[in-house]
């Protein structure tokens, strides 16, 4: 066991070949829940940037192997942690000036990057453990976190058709209610053609079903239930 163990951490093709395969599987793992949760960035996304990341940690090993050049072999891997903040400001969304999307989504695509680099240096142990967490995050602290929140707030999930009006759509619903009020835009799950979703939280001083009525009356919304 224990010689197995130091071979697939040698730097050879068949410890690369495994090393890409893992990464994909990992990035995977991680982008199936994403996607799952209608995130933008799902199942592509996340192997791109895991494979990706765990290439530039393999590079800088084959040159300073292959080539003899001294240097840290983990300077180019360092770049991709900083330099994953292109795809992870893409996904963050700031909405009528207090309203944010994207946020766990920005985050998972830094993890998986930090993943990918801890396998492509054959730190396997770090990456399944970080992989794991990543997944239980995502799949079960989300739910948790919103039941949660039921215990105290009012949730009414809404559909609308007229993506072009959400900023007055939420405009509308924060006008006509109290200051402590939150508006999420979500996947429909009518899975409508044109039609977006919208999880509006608001404190437990709201009435839901004076709060539902209100909600249906905007124009743009095409149905909204409580929950």
């Amino acid at each position: 066991m224990e010689e197995f163990l130091t071979y697939i951490r040698e730097f050879n093709a068949v410890t690369v070949c495994l090393r890409i395969v893992l990464s994909v599987l990992a990035g995977g793992a991680i982008g199936s829940e994403r996607g799952r949760h209608g995130s933008a960035a799902g199942l592509r996304t996340h192997i791109l940037v895991c494979v990706g990341a765990a290439m530039t940690a393999l590079t800088g090993f084959f040159v300073n192997i292959t080539f003899g050049l001294q240097g840290d072999v983990l300077r180019m891997a360092a770049q991709v942690i900083s330099g994953i903040g292109f795809l992870g400001a893409g996904m963050i969304i700031v909405k009528n000036n207090n309203v944010i999307t994207g946020l766990t989504t920005a985050a998972g695509m830094w993890a998986t990057a930090a993943i990918g680099v801890a396998i492509g240096c054959g730190f396997y142990s770090g990456a399944f453990v970080a992989t794991l967490a990543c997944i239980v995050t995502a799949a079960y602290l989300t739910r948790l976190e919103r039941q949660r929140k039921r215990k105290v707030s009012v949730h009414i999930y809404a559909e609308a058709n007229k993506i072009e009006k959400l900023g007055d759509i939420a405009d509308a619903i924060r006008e006509n209610t109290d200051d402590d009020i939150l508006v999420e835009t979500v996947s429909a799950k009518s899975k409508t053609d044109g039609s977006i979703g919208l999880y509006i939280t608001a404190s437990d001083k709201q009435s839901a079903t004076t709060l539902r009525k209100y909600i249906e009356t905007i124009d743009g919304i095409t149905f909204a239930v409580s929950e």
